[in-house]
This record gives C-alpha cells, structure tokens and sequence, in this order.
C-alpha cells in the first residue's frame, strides 16, 4: 500500500525554491480528489463509495485518479500522514516534552498546544469525522494504525508528565502512564463534542478546561 507524507511533488524542494505550475496544479488536484472523497464518503459512507463516484463527481477520468491515489483506502492513509505531521511539528521547539522547567512554563506549553490542537483538528471538522466515523473497521491494517496513533499520543503526552514529575513541577506520585491515557480521553472527548457541532467558545472552553485540570490537578502542591 503506498504512503505519502509531506516530501511528496518535491515539497522539500519547494521551501528553497518555489513550486513550478504544474507542480502546484498536482499538489491541487489531489487536495481536489480529497475533498470530494470526503463529500462522498459522507453521501455514500466509505464502503458504499467507489473509484468511480470520486471521479466522476470531480470530473476525471479514473486514470487520473489512479496517478495520485493507488485506492480509495489510499485516501485515508494519506490523510493521516498529513494530520500526524502537522501534530509532531506543533510538539516542537520550546512545545517539546523536556522543554518546560518550571510550572509557569508547563502551564505556557499547554496553552500554546492546546490552540494548536484545537486548529488542526477543527479547522477541517471532515478529518476527524472521517477517522473517527468512517475509518474504524474498515480494515484490520487501518484499525492497527488508529490504535497506534492511540498509542502514540498516550506515550507523547506521558513524556511531558514524566518530564514534570523528574524536574519536580508535577506531583512525585503521578501515575503518568494512565493520567496520560486519561488524558487522550479527554481531547477525544472534545473532538466528539466539535464533531456535534458545539459552538466556537464552547468548545475553546472545553479547551481550558483541560489544560487547567493538567495543571491544578498533577502540579506539586
């Protein structure tokens, strides 16, 4: 099964020199075939949902489809790797486990993630509707993948508690393993409430809600 990632069309390229136009009118495209795979899985569901609707609602013809996506599971592997990509580059720099020493700056880190969270997975509500409705079950491969990503938040969000507890800003006795379980819970919980269509600050409440329990409840007293 192919797998693209955001080195995909000479991208790295393009950040020292700009895109020619017909590598941006692919890079187009295939955000296009996205789109209306998303209008049509949500039509049609993913399973009732073929090559030829995609295409022919775009307007292709199905050799062009096949140029940018080898299937339509291909689609939702795709955008995966995109959304993984733009959550580890958000954990960067001064957002990464080790880089908060104090409290103050903890609390900083969660509100700098937190907004960047909320954006990623809200801005296109389809991506989390898509991985949260429509992905799991299709396939015992793709059900794998969800866990991992379950898993890979659970241990991202463990380093940064394991690095509070070692520099002594979090409670010595935390169980980070299943706070940080706890806490994949609570973001999936809010994805959910998004997906229903609670409104903005609802939903930035919801937000700070979180980030103060991950501060008022673990911190040192």
């Amino acid at each position: 099964m192919t797998h693209h990632s955001v080195c995909d069309d000479c991208i790295i390229e393009g950040v020292t020199k700009p895109l020619t136009r017909a590598q941006r009118r692919k890079a187009e495209l295939r955000q296009e075939i996205i789109d209306t795979a998303f209008v049509c899985f949500s039509e049609k569901g993913y399973h009732g949902t073929g090559i030829a609707d995609i295409a022919g609602h775009l307007g292709i013809g199905h050799g062009t489809f096949y140029r940018y996506f080898s299937n339509k599971r291909d689609i939702i592997d795709h955008v995966i790797d995109d959304l993984s990509d733009k959550i580890i580059e958000s954990l960067g720099t001064d957002n990464a486990p080790d880089a908060a020493n104090t409290l103050d700056e903890y609390r900083g880190q969660l509100d700098r993630i937190g907004h960047a969270l909320t954006h990623i997975l809200m801005d296109d509500r389809r991506v989390a509707q898509l991985l949260l409705v429509h992905a799991p079950g299709i396939d015992e491969e793709l059900t794998a993948r969800l866990y991992g990503l379950l898993d890979l938040a659970d241990a991202l969000t463990a380093g940064y508690l394991d690095h509070g507890v070692e520099r002594g800003y979090l409670r010595a006795d935390l169980d980070t393993a299943n706070t940080a379980r706890a806490v994949t819970g609570m973001v999936l919980s809010g994805i959910i409430h998004g997906l229903r269509g609670t409104g903005e600050e609802n939903l930035q409440s919801l937000s700070e809600a979180i980030r103060r329990l991950l501060v008022d409840g673990i911190r040192k007293d």
